[in-house]
């Protein structure tokens, strides 16, 4: 997908239940950028991009009702036909992952960190009863800004040339689904630092304002708002409320 990959299992399981596990995950992954790559020729995308007729894939009917839907969400700013052809890579990225960690975690893995570029999606715990430490990365030149302890959480960064224009401001978003958390980052990171700030309040103060309704369970993961930080060009962070309980590290219980 065009991003590095990196699935960390701390959970105790035999190598033969470990290997078929890893090789079912990336394969997994690869079905996910042949299906909806804009950029691979005999992608579902390619041929909607071309015009032609698609296969019957449920998948691709998601992504595409999920795609429009956060673009209402965001008042247009997240996009997944930008430049006049539909690539929902933004989204599906993200989707991707998270649908591997639920996966992980049904098949016994319950203890696991799944990165894909600058997001990371977390559960379970990195050793008995610590949660793990993520490290909020600059994403245009890796410095660490800032440490993270999540238990069971999405992770989502976005910033680069690709965005608004406004120099090195970058957002990052948390909350519990990456495919939607790298969907507000992408859209905040458009919209400009002011705007970002302003929708990133509202998301954490209410779960459902940033988030038109899907018929899907768990869309907008329950009652849990996502928390952001908005870094403008001057280097200066707006935390919402919430983004600054995942700076503590506790113990957990058990």
């Amino acid at each position: 997908m065009d991003l590095p990959v990196c699935v960390d299992i701390r959970t105790a399981l035999p190598e033969r239940e470990l290997t078929p596990l890893l090789d079912d995950a990336f394969s997994w992954l690869r079905w996910v950028e042949d299906t909806f790559s804009p950029d691979r020729e005999d992608s579902q995308i390619a041929r909607l991009n071309r015009g032609q007729t698609i296969d019957q894939v449920p998948e691709v009917v998601e992504i595409l009702h999920r795609c429009d839907t956060l673009h209402e969400a965001t008042g247009g700013w997240f996009d997944g036909r930008a430049g006049g052809r539909l690539d929902p890579m933004p989204y599906v990225r993200g989707w991707a992952v998270e649908r591997l960690s639920r996966a992980l975690t049904i098949a016994g893995a319950v203890d696991h960190r799944v990165s894909a570029g600058h997001d990371l999606r977390v559960r379970g715990s990195s050793s008995p009863g610590r949660r793990w430490r993520l490290g909020v990365r600059d994403p245009y030149d890796g410095v660490t800004t800032r440490v993270l302890f999540p238990h069971d959480a999405a992770v989502a960064t976005a910033g680069g040339s690709e965005f608004s224009g406004e120099g090195r401001a970058w957002v990052c978003v948390i909350g519990p689904d990456l495919g939607v958390a790298g969907a507000y980052a992408w859209a905040m990171h458009a919209m400009g630092t002011a705007r970002a700030r302003r929708f990133a309040m509202r998301l954490a103060a209410d779960p459902g304002a940033g988030a038109a309704p899907h018929p899907g369970a768990g869309w907008n993961g329950g009652a849990q708002p996502y928390q952001s930080m908005v870094v403008g060009p001057d280097g200066r962070a707006t935390l919402t409320p919430g983004f600054a309980t995942y700076d503590a590290e506790t113990r957990l219980a058990g």
